[in-house]
């Protein structure tokens, strides 16, 4: 009977158009409780919810981080941003997840580095709901509401790191997404404005008043918008580097607060890494 139902389901999810059919199914049965759940589930998902939202939870960063409908899901490539912070946090550091969905960025830094002091912020009522499960375990706090509005004012020029995984994408892109993410995903956490980069402008205006003299912006872009975020970066006072995976298709942007004050708004380092 139980072989029964997993190739039924297999079946099922093939059907619908799933790549990963076998694996979906197993995480499927694992996930659900009776079996009058498991069929809801197996149809949420063959109707094209995001598995991730139909289980409750995602892998990142080797961590299971519980994920609600509706909240955004971190991508695989997002991890690099992670493993960039991880490089250069410390026990002791001062970090702010901003725009922190599900709170999975800050919940895998705390995880990686011992000691850290981390705080969350979202305006999404419901990624806070859901982010306050996955800090809280981690030890942090998370605010509801616009960027740095909540955070407590004795966190300014003292935030160490500063995890910024903003939306990018270009509001004339949307449409071109994935159906499990223009449908499922909240667009808030989505849509960047005309050129993907309007959130992005107004956490790095406002960043050097946080960040402690050498403290670090972190933000994920597309490799076509790094020039621009480059820009963007340097003509907020920060010093910007590029870091680029391909292995995963996964640019990051850091922004550091100099220790004396510079206005400039050119100039950036290019990195190159790799999976090894």
């Amino acid at each position: 009977m139980e072989m029964n139902t997993y190739q039924h389901i297999v079946s099922r999810l093939r059907d619908a158009g799933c790549v990963f059919a076998e694996d979906e199914a197993r995480m499927l049965i694992s996930a659900a409780k009776e079996s009058v759940d498991l069929a809801g589930m197996v149809e949420q998902r063959a109707l094209g919810y995001p598995l991730e939202h139909v289980i409750g939870w995602m892998a990142f960063y080797g961590l299971r981080i519980e994920v609600d409908p509706g909240v955004f899901i971190p991508r695989p490539r997002t991890e690099f941003l992670v493993r960039r912070a991880a490089e250069m946090a410390k026990s002791g550091s001062i970090v702010v997840d901003l725009c922190c969905g599900s709170g999975a960025l800050g919940a895998a830094l705390a995880a990686t580095i011992e000691g850290i002091e981390l705080y969350a912020v979202d305006i999404d009522p419901a990624a806070v709901q859901c982010a306050r499960r996955n800090i809280t375990a981690a030890g942090g706090e998370v605010f509801e509401g616009d960027l740095f509005e909540p955070l407590p004012a004795r966190l300014r020029n003292k935030v160490d790191i500063l995890l910024a995984n903003v939306p990018y994408v270009p509001t004339g892109a949307i449409e071109l997404l994935p159906s499990e993410a223009r449908i499922h995903e909240a667009r808030l956490a989505l849509d960047g404005g005309v050129d993907g980069l309007d959130v992005q402008r107004r956490v790095a205006l406002e960043a050097p008043q946080w960040l402690a003299p050498g403290g670090h912006l972190l933000v994920e872009v597309s490799e076509r918008q790094a020039p621009q975020a480059v820009e963007i970066f340097a003509c907020s006072g920060l010093i910007p580097t590029v870091s680029r995976l391909d292995d995963l298709d996964a640019t990051v942007i850091i922004g550091t607060r100099p220790g004396l004050t510079r206005n400039v708004c050119s100039g950036s380092v290019w990195e190159k890494d790799s999976l090894g």
